[in-house]
C-alpha cells in the first residue's frame, strides 16, 4: 500500500490556500460564530465581491445587509447540521450553497466550511425551458383549435331565413374588433358563433383560447385566467406559470358560460377590459396584453344584474355587440339538413351506411328539442349505433322523444271524434312534408300518395282551417 510522503504532506499543507484559490467552485470557511475567516477567489467572482471587504465580517450582518439572500452558516451554526440552500446576491447571480460544520472533540463548532457553485446559467436555462413550455402550450392550444376547424361539426349548418339573417350580421360584426356577447339557450351553437367571428376577424392568424368559466373551481380562476410567478403559493410551479389571457395575447379569448363568474372574478375581467393589462399571483409587474373578447352565456344577464348577482359594469362592457341564436324550435328550417348532417358525419365516422325513414325524419321535426343541436347531435350517434337494420324507422327513435310527441299529440285530439282526429293528424303529417321537401312532388311520395291528391287534401285542409280561424276571429 502506498503512502504519502511527509515530503508531499508539507508541501500540501504550505499550498492549501493556493490549492483552495484554485477551485472553480466558491468557498469561504466562518469560525464557530459566523466571522468570515476565509474566501477564495472564485467566491469573489460569483459574488461579485471582495475579501477584504468580507474578511472578519459577520455573516448576520452580511444577511441583514442583503448582500446575500439567505445565510447557510447561519441555518448550520442554529440546526448543527450540514444545509444545503439557492441563494442569491445582489449582481442577480443565483449559487447552490451547501455550509458543512466542523467540530471539535467537545462536540462544538469550531468552523463551518461552505461551498458555493454558480447555477445562474442553469437557473437561466431552466427559465428558457419553461417559456418554451409556454410557447409549446400556447401552439397546442392554437393547433387543436386548427384540428376544430378542420372537423364537419365545427361549421354552422344553416338553412333557416332566421338563422342565415344573423349569420349575415356575425360576419359583418367579425371584421370590427370589439366585445361581443353571445346568447342562447344551451346547444344552440354559440360556441360555432364564437369560432365564426374568430375565423372572419383580422386576428385570424392569432390564438383562439376556449374558456369554460363554470367548469373551472372558483380558486384556481385567477390563477388559471393570469397565471402565477414561481412561489406564489404553496402548491405553485417552482418557475411560475402562464394564464390563458397571456395566451390569448394578439388573438381572441373566448369565456364560455361567463355568468358562472363569481363577482371577485367579474372585477378583477372588468378591470383587464378596461387597462389592457394582467398581473401575474405573486408578481408586481403589469403585463400588457392585447385580446379581443368574445362572452356566452344562457343566463339572462339583465336579471342577474337585477339580483346582484352580476356586475352592471361588467355587463356594459362585454354587452357592446349582442347576437342572440335562436333555439331550434323557432328555426325549424335548420332541423332537416341537421339531421341529415349528423347522419353523413356519423356514418363516416362509424364506417357505417345508414339512412333515415321519413316517417322519422317527421317526428323529428315535431320535436321541441329542449337541448337544441347538441340534443340531435346525441340521438342521431345514438340510432347510428343502436339500430340494427340500415334503416332507421321509428322502432328506433329514443323513448323519451317518442313520449313527447304522443303527448303532444293525445292533448290535440283529446275529445275529438275518430274523423277529426284522423284529420288532424294527416293534416301535420302532409303540413310536415311539404315543409320539409319545398315541393309537392317529393312530398306526396314520401306520404305514399299521389301529387294530385296530395294537392286536394292539402287545399281542403287549409281552407278548413281558414274557415275555423275567421269563426274565432268573429267569436
Amino acid at each position: 500500500m502506498n503512502r504519502i510522503s511527509l515530503e508531499a504532506q508539507l508541501l500540501l499543507m504550505e499550498n492549501f490556500e493556493r490549492v483552495i484559490d484554485s477551485s472553480f467552485d466558491g468557498m469561504f470557511i466562518t469560525d464557530g460564530i459566523g466571522n468570515i475567516l476565509y474566501l477564495n477567489s472564485a467566491y469573489e467572482k460569483i459574488a461579485s465581491l471582495k475579501r477584504v471587504d468580507l474578511l472578519g465580517k459577520n455573516m448576520v450582518d452580511i444577511e441583514k445587509a442583503g448582500i446575500i439572500s439567505k445565510s447557510a452558516t447561519l441555518i448550520v451554526l442554529k440546526k448543527r447540521k450540514t444545509t444545503s440552500l439557492n441563494q442569491e446576491f445582489k449582481t442577480g447571480r443565483t449559487a447552490l450553497v451547501t455550509s458543512t460544520p466542523i467540530f471539535n472533540d467537545k462536540n462544538e463548532i469550531i468552523f463551518v466550511v461552505t461551498n458555493v457553485r454558480d447555477i445562474s446559467e442553469l437557473e437561466q436555462l431552466k427559465k428558457k425551458v419553461q417559456t418554451n413550455k409556454n410557447l409549446v402550450k400556447k401552439y397546442v392550444y392554437q393547433i387543436e383549435e386548427l384540428k376544430n376547424q378542420l372537423i364537419q361539426d365545427g361549421e354552422i349548418i344553416a338553412e333557416d331565413y332566421k338563422m342565415l339573417k344573423i349569420l349575415q350580421s356575425v360576419k359583418r360584426v367579425a371584421k370590427v374588433d370589439t366585445t361581443v356577447l353571445i346568447l342562447g339557450e344551451t346547444g344552440v351553437g354559440k360556441e360555432e358563433i364564437a369560432k365564426i367571428i374568430y375565423k372572419n376577424s383580422l386576428r385570424v392568424e392569432g390564438p383562439f383560447i376556449k374558456v369554460n368559466c363554470g367548469a373551472i373551481p372558483e380558486n384556481l380562476l385567477e390563477s388559471e385566467f393570469f397565471g402565477y410567478e414561481k412561489g406564489a403559493f404553496t402548491g405553485a410551479n417552482n418557475v411560475g406559470k402562464i394564464g390563458l389571457f397571456e395566451l390569448a395575447d394578439n388573438g381572441t379569448i373566448f369565456l364560455d358560460e361567463v355568468a358562472e363568474l363569481p363577482l371577485n372574478m367579474q372585477v378583477k375581467l372588468l378591470r383587464v377590459l378596461q387597462e389592457e393589462t394582467i398581473t401575474r399571483i405573486g408578481g408586481h409587474k403589469e403585463i400588457k396584453i392585447n385580446v379581443r373578447i368574445i362572452s356566452a352565456t344562457n343566463n339572462d344577464l339583465e336579471e342577474m344584474v337585477k339580483k346582484g348577482l352580476f356586475r352592471e359594469d361588467l355587463f356594459y362592457r362585454l354587452n357592446v355587440i349582442p347576437i342572440t341564436i335562436p333555439p331550434l324550435r323557432e328555426r325549424r328550417g335548420d332541423i332537416a339538413p341537421l339531421l341529415k348532417h349528423f347522419v353523413d358525419y356519423y356514418n363516416a365516422k362509424y364506417n357505417t351506411n345508414k339512412k333515415i325513414d321519413s316517417k322519422v325524419i317527421s317526428i323529428l321535426y315535431e320535436y321541441p328539442w329542449p337541448g337544441n343541436i347538441r340534443q340531435i347531435k346525441n340521438n342521431i350517434e345514438r340510432m347510428i349505433l343502436l339500430s340494427e337494420d340500415s334503416l332507421i324507422t321509428v322502432k328506433d327513435i329514443p323513448l323519451d322523444i317518442i313520449k313527447e310527441q304522443n303527448s303532444e299529440l293525445i292533448n290535440e285530439i283529446e275529445n275529438k271524434t275518430l274523423k277529426e282526429a284522423v284529420g288532424i293528424l294527416e293534416y301535420k303529417m302532409i303540413t310536415n312534408a311539404y315543409e320539409k321537401h319545398k315541393n309537392v312532388r317529393d312530398a306526396s311520395k314520401t306520404l305514399g300518395i299521389d301529387a294530385a291528391t296530395f294537392v286536394r287534401k292539402r287545399k281542403r285542409y287549409e281552407d278548413a282551417r281558414m274557415q275555423q280561424d275567421c269563426k274565432n276571429a268573429t267569436k
